[in-house]
């Protein structure tokens, strides 16, 4: 299992899903160009420490993951569907992916994507921290595949 930004936009969102992957030994792949630098302070403090314990790949474009990624079923989390994250059955090696807090993904990323999942929500509102969604749909999926560490 594995969680994927695209593009990310607020450092401490991507800190604290960096300090999350770390504490349930998930790898994370962050696609560029973030709308941050790597190194920024507030990426560092939501992160703390743990970043030192996360399996963390970078990628320079889209192209980039997808090369790498060849072969695996990319799940997007996204609010422009109705297939709930609850009932979507993952498997172990799927790749979770978020979009930017500002925009999610563009059209052509959403359609290249293997399956697109959403979390149901009250009606009138628009969506979920970026770092909440992740966290829920990434508890699940480690639910599903039996993937949580032990101590």
């Amino acid at each position: 299992m594995r969680l994927a930004l695209y593009q990310p936009d607020i450092p401490q969102n991507t800190g604290t899903l960096m300090r999350l992957c770390a504490c349930l030994n998930v790898a994370l792949d962050i696609i560029e160009p973030c709308g941050f630098l790597l190194s920024d302070k507030n990426l560092k403090r939501a992160g703390m420490d743990y970043i030192e314990h996360l399996d963390m790949v970078r990628h320079m474009n889209w192209e980039s993951f997808k090369t790498a990624h060849a072969g695996k079923r990319i799940v997007l989390l996204t609010t422009k569907t109705d297939q709930s994250f609850l009932d979507f059955k993952f498997s172990h090696d799927d790749v979770l992916l978020a979009g930017r807090e500002s925009a999610g993904v563009p059209d052509d990323v959403h359609n290249e994507c293997s399956a697109r999942i959403t979390i149901p929500m009250a009606a009138g509102v628009r969506s979920l921290n970026v770092a909440v969604a992740s966290s829920m749909v990434l508890s699940e999926a480690l639910r599903q595949t039996s993937q949580f560490p032990h101590p």
